[in-house]
């Protein structure tokens, strides 16, 4: 018995709850764990009970929190029993199965262990709507546990509702049989209940009759009584009803709270023995978990090796000299430092099983990623094929993944093909055994804003409403609903108009935080030394099938479980896709061979062409390389670290140094070596070790360790690690003053620095993406369109750019098109999968007949030769409303009109040859048969032909109902919708767009506003229409109809709640005129002078030549106003939306405005 055990032992309450429910009894709970214990100090009880319905999710959160709180934590289940056999379901119509109540606690770790058993059992034996066990599994594992028989939902109970006492009576004797010694009770509750006021009296006459002892709980589902409305409305968000839903499930009252002794004592005055019970259970419950830690699965050794660690040993040294032409000494010393550190440490057999799977993915031609986090510091898992990034090369560090001086597990997140990660984890699966392999459950929660808006459903408040409130919030997933009231005063004024409002915001705030719904964990799988069940309870997905351990990631470690991380990154699966389709003109092409210092690829870099190249996408980063104009990899590397909250201050510095405008410095000579390839500039973690080291003599592993305690700031130890580092410098010469200066310089870095290896591995991915990109550009984009299009914009986006570079997008052929998005002569060829209504089987079949058989000559060849049974009139319909026939020579609504008679002709066809019946016909039915025809039928306008290619595809592609107004868009357009995120905000802008929808919403004050969703040839954007402005135009406004609009865009919600804030719509988007702006502004730094920054802004203004005059305005020290220097007429500008991030390539340009 534990120290904790035995003071609680000395002061027992008379009274333990022993039936409760916390938020894990998912939309059924009220209440979490945190207020169960306060509540349970409050009233002064010393032990406590989890009882969750059919789960254990809760279980080990629980026992920590309790153990915290100095409350003893009784572990248990309401488990869901059927006596006939937890396999059984019923037949078609037949009796539906009993899934009766039962609370089983845990008095041990036996007990415990056999609840994780049972547990585990109902998910992935038993599940039928509710997990479920059966008596033959209680006979099994009902050791350490003591068995009480439930609510008006347990078997005792229904029974004696159904007035079958006798039945009841043996039910409960056999219970009591199996779980001998006293384990097991009759439950009595009172929640002022008729059932209950019926039921208790005969449970105590059965306990009389068969010696059964009683136990009184309550069936606490919240803390308060008056939680019990919240409670209410958190059952109709699990039923999905509404709270005036007549017929809807709903709790009798509001006696579920959690109740004092002196409650529980007066209902139970009458039978003070069940009161005294619970008290005697908690004495019985003395659970104490042990935790093994990490307990690595045993990985099988070939013959001829001592263990795993001779194994990896031998690995790790045939390894290097394949990675490495000239194996040096210091190359062997590396490896040899790594391998003693993973061996001390136990940690070889991880690296194996690691090792292992990641072959086997590469054997099977499935992509790996060249490495994800500090990993790729390690030689080893470069030599073992692990990582595929030379840490010798980058300098990187293996103390930054193990720290010799911290134990703690070493953590490999690797990345797979997006689209074939989980055969890798089929194969772990099947290697190691389904018993040992799961993934981790997380935890779907009522943050602010969903849980206003499911409240608001379920009191039926209109959805327009419901969002505009919802809209009132933060887009903060941090957010809380206090913050939110203390952030918009429009929340606290809603709260006081009461009623529904005052209710709404009420049983949001008891219910926000709650658990609402389980998920998988998008990367986290455990494999286990022995059966996962021995650790951690089980469940299985009901949708999904995949078996996850109950427990989240943080909890797993400590009960004896490794996460391995599987990860999915559709950049790898783009780029396999890109090297197939450049394998059908290069085969031997492979982009883990290419140059890595491609000219065309850092050319195109330097002009910030960076769409689609992973990690340099954004358009921030777009702007940073066109300034920056890498020249290498470790340039690329330096900016994917430095382009983060933080680090991103010291842009400025990195690119002025590596162009040569400022000198590079280093605060210590001796830093040059180590800092060079950043310019002077510290960039990374391992700098930051590699300064501690050479300044100071730390070892990497006590550096590291100082990295972590200055990334913490917390103040004592830093002042401590400060006396240890000036004390380091000292001994190796240096003043304490230097030391001191070069230690307060570090200390921003190593909370900002970021991980090299990460960087390093994650820009050769960036650089791959670029080569592909600037080297084989339609392959490229057709493999981006095959990776986007469940991504309306991000398509888009990708058609637009591709066919700006003059890349041909051809419409879907039969004769040419594959399952994806291909290239033929360098043109883009839409995918046949990509069409609705037509699956990817149908897509396969058409492309094998026709590889093996050449093209389709017409459509009653495509129907001969393909199997009737595969091709029906909605997938037909839609190849041809694509255009997926249009190189044949018939039009589209020529084969539509005339598709049945064709089906019908090739059917009739069909038939006749298979019964011979073609030799007998006469020779005018042969004829006829020969020369089908068709009725022709004139061809679709443009818009009518584009409208389908929409439904069909969800894009245009043929052209676009914009391209009529080309002209008027190059005039008087005057925003790039590409980039939302940089366009200028609150400055009024021209707009050419389609009405893609139109949602009114009634105000507060009784306007009538709307929400609209434009589109344009470069992105689909919000846009809203205030009343005033709605009531002006709403009669010329429709669905797909193409107007001007004049507005200003406005992100005062935040750059991912961007709108288009509408003051003006002319019908006729050729009616719109230039916005009539005079004047250019732009704010230059005091050190502007030098001939290379006054030639880029001359040159600049004259490519965009126009009628605003030019303002330059010089900020002087001393001065409070700006020198303002207007430049003479020849440097007139236009304005447009692409001149102010031209102007911003020039450095010294701080801001720039018009007016």
């Amino acid at each position: 018995m534990s120290e904790l055990e035995s003071e609680i032992a000395t002061k027992q309450s008379r009274f333990v709850h022993l039936h409760n429910h916390t938020d894990f009894s998912l939309l059924d709970g009220a209440a979490p764990i945190g207020r169960y214990m306060e509540k349970a100090k409050s009233l002064g009880m010393t032990s406590l009970a989890i009882t969750d319905h059919g789960n254990m999710f809760g279980a080990l959160r629980f026992y920590y929190a309790a153990r915290d709180a100095g409350i003893k934590a009784i572990i248990g289940c309401e488990f869901y029993c059927n006596p006939g056999g937890h396999t059984e379901r019923p037949a078609p119509g037949g009796r539906k199965t009993n899934q009766y109540h039962l609370i089983l606690l845990a008095m041990n770790e036996k007990g415990y262990h056999n609840l994780m058993e049972l547990n585990s059992l109902s998910y992935t034996q038993g599940f039928y709507f509710k997990p479920r066990i059966d008596d033959e599994l209680l006979a099994k594992y009902n050791e350490g546990i003591i068995c009480l028989s439930a609510c008006l939902g347990g078997e005792i109970l229904q029974h004696l509702l159904n007035d079958q006492y006798e039945k009841a009576k043996q039910r409960a004797l056999w219970f009591a049989s199996v779980f001998d010694d006293g384990r097991y009770y009759l439950e009595m509750q009172d929640h002022n209940l008729p059932e209950q006021k019926r039921t208790n009296p005969l449970l105590k006459r059965l306990s009389e009759e068969t010696g059964i002892p009683l136990v009184c709980t309550n069936d606490i589902h919240y803390i308060e009584k008056d939680d019990a409305n919240a409670h209410d409305l958190l059952l109709c968000v699990g039923t999905n009803s509404k709270k005036n839903d007549p017929d809807r499930m709903r709790f009798p009252n509001q006696e579920f709270y959690m109740k004092s002794e002196q409650q529980m004592a007066s209902l139970f005055s009458w039978c003070p023995e069940a009161v005294e019970n619970t008290g005697k259970i908690a004495e019985r419950c003395n659970l104490e978990i042990h935790f093994p830690g990490p307990l690595l699965p045993d990985f099988e050794v070939p013959q001829g090796f001592d263990g795993p660690a001779s194994y990896l040993r031998h690995l790790s040294h045939e390894g290097l000299k394949k990675r490495y032409k000239h194996v040096t000494d210091e190359l062997k010393k590396r490896l040899d430092y790594e391998l003693d550190v993973i061996i001390k440490m136990k940690f070889e057999g991880y690296f194996l099983i690691v090792m292992d799977y990641i072959q086997w993915a590469k054997q099977h031609d499935i992509p790996v990623g060249p490495g994800r986090g500090s990993g790729a510091g390690s030689l080893v898992a470069y030599s073992i094929d692990i990582t595929d990034v030379d840490p010798i090369k980058y300098n990187l560090l293996f103390e930054r993944f193990l720290n010799p001086e911290r134990v703690s597990m070493p953590d490999f997140d690797i990345d797979f093909c997006f689209e074939r990660r989980q055969e890798v984890i089929n194969y772990v699966t099947e290697h190691y055994g389904t018993e040992r392999v799961a993934q981790i459950a997380t935890f779907g929660t009522l943050k602010a804003k969903a849980v206003v808006k499911d409240v608001a459903r379920v009191l039926d408040i209109p959805f327009d409403e419901s969002n505009n409130i919802c809209k009132l919030i933060p887009d903060d997933s941090k957010m809380t609903l206090s913050k939110a009231f203390e952030q918009n005063k429009e929340l606290v004024e809603l709260e006081q108009k009461g009623g529904i409002y005052a209710e709404l915001f009420d049983a949001a705030r008891r219910l926000e935080g709650l658990n609402r719904h389980t998920s998988t964990h998008a990367a986290g799988v455990v494999i286990g030394k022995e059966r996962l069940v021995n650790y951690v309870p089980l469940y299985r997905d009901a949708k999904t099938g995949a078996i996850s351990t109950q427990y989240t990631m943080d909890l797993i470690e400590e009960c004896g479980l490794v996460k391995m991380d599987f990860l999915g990154l559709k950049t790898l699966t783009l780029i396999k896709h890109t090297e197939d389709l450049i394998h059908k003109k290069d085969p031997t092409f492979t982009s883990a061979a290419i140059d890595e210092q491609d000219p065309k690829t850092f050319e195109m870099l330097c002009r910030g062409e960076s769409a689609a190249v992973f990690q340099f996408e954004s358009q921030g980063m777009q702007n940073i390389l066109k300034e920056a104009k890498p020249s290498n990899i470790e340039d690329l590397v330096a900016l994917n670290a430095l382009y983060r909250p933080g680090p991103m201050a010291y842009i400025p510095q990195f690119i002025n140094c590596k162009l040569g405008r400022q000198p590079i410095t280093y605060a210590d000579p001796e830093l040059e070596d180590e800092l060079k390839t950043t310019y002077g500039v510290i960039v990374y973690q391992e700098q930051v070790m590699k300064v501690a080291q050479i300044i100071a003599g730390y070892s990497l592993g006590s550096a590291d360790i100082l990295r972590r305690i200055m990334g913490k700031k917390k103040v004592a130890a830093l002042e401590k690690e400060k006396v240890k580092f000036i004390a380091g410098a000292k001994a190796l010469g240096r003043s304490e003053q230097h030391a001191s200066e070069i230690f307060e310089m570090l200390e921003p870095f190593a909370g900002y620095g970021f991980n090299k290896s990460h960087a390093v591995a994650y820009s050769v991915v960036a650089y791959q993406t670029a080569f592909l990109k600037a080297n084989y550009p339609a392959e490229f984009w057709a493999a981006n369109l095959t990776n986007e299009m469940g991504s309306p914009d991000k398509f888009s986006e990708y058609l637009q750019i591709a066919k700006d570079q003059g890349i041909e997008i051809l419409p879907p052929s039969v004769n040419y098109s594959d399952k994806h998005f291909s290239v033929v002569d360098g043109k883009i060829v839409y995918g046949l999968a990509g069409i609705k209504n037509v699956g990817e089987g149908v897509v396969e079949l058409l492309v094998q007949e026709r590889v093996a058989h050449g093209p389709y000559k017409d459509i009653l060849d495509f129907l001969t030769r393909l199997d009737a049974k595969a091709m029906n009139t909605k997938l037909l319909e839609s190849l041809i409303k694509a255009g997926a026939f249009d190189t044949m020579g018939t039009n589209r609504p020529t084969l539509l009109e005339n598709l049945a008679d064709t089906i019908l002709y090739v059917q009739k066809r069909k038939e006749a040859t298979a019964f011979g019946q073609i030799s007998l016909f006469d020779e005018e039915t042969e004829a006829s048969m020969e020369t089908f025809s068709m009725k022709a039928v004139e061809d679709w306008k443009l818009p009518e032909k584009l409208e389908m290619e929409k439904d069909l595809l969800g894009f245009y592609i043929s052209g676009h109902p914009l391209d009529a107004y080309s002209q008027a868009i190059r005039e008087r357009v005057t925003a790039n919708t590409a980039h939302l995120e940089t366009i200028g905000f609150n400055r009024p802008t021209n707009i050419i767009a389609m009405v893609s929808s139109i949602r009114p919403f009634t105000t507060q004050k009784g306007g009538i506003m709307a929400f609209l969703q434009l589109t344009d040839r470069n992105a689909t954007f919000d846009a809203t229409l205030f009343p005033k402005i709605f009531e002006q135009y709403r009669d010329i406004l429709h669905v797909d109809g193409i107007y001007g609009f004049v507005g200003k865009f406005d992100n005062s919600r935040g750059n991912d709640k961007i709108s288009y804030l509408i003051e003006q719509i002319f019908e006729d988007p050729n009616q719109l005129s230039p916005i009539a702006v005079s004047r250019c502004h732009i704010e230059l730094e005091k050190s502007f002078c030098s001939t290379e920054q006054i030639s880029h802004l001359r040159d600049t203004c004259l490519s965009y030549g126009g009628s605003c005059s030019v303002l330059l305005h010089f900020r002087t020290e001393g001065e409070s106003m700006p020198l303002v220097v207007e430049c003479g007429r020849e440097f007139s500008v236009r304005y447009c939306d692409e001149i102010e991030p031209a102007l911003r390539e020039n450095p010294s340009v701080l801001n720039i405005w018009f007016d």
